[in-house]
């Protein structure tokens, strides 16, 4: 499971992208993604979560969180991706 995180900025957004903007928000890894916004609907992190199948690797899941982006049709430049691959994340117990 790869988490991913793409922050960018809006292009011109009419009434009904901000409406589907706003339905889409929340902080939650999701796989259709999830937007956080500033208040002017400008700048926004994207959250999207991307299952893993072997051999996948950091690309494959940067390039389904795009193709998720973009699948909201909304106008936008992306100005930062970070991917997180669950399957290397170490849990320590106390």
């Amino acid at each position: 499971m790869f988490r991913v995180t793409v922050r960018g900025s809006f292009g011109p957004l009419d009434e009904r992208a901000r409406t589907a903007v706003e339905a889409a928000a929340g902080p939650a890894y999701t796989p259709e993604g999830t937007f956080t916004h500033d208040a002017t609907m400008a700048a926004f992190t994207f959250r999207c979560q991307i299952a893993a199948a072997d051999g996948d690797g950091e690309a494959e899941a940067e390039l389904a969180a795009l193709e998720a982006l973009a699948a909201h049709g909304h106008p936008h430049r992306v100005l930062k991706v970070a991917v997180t691959d669950l399957r290397e994340v170490k849990i320590r117990r106390r």
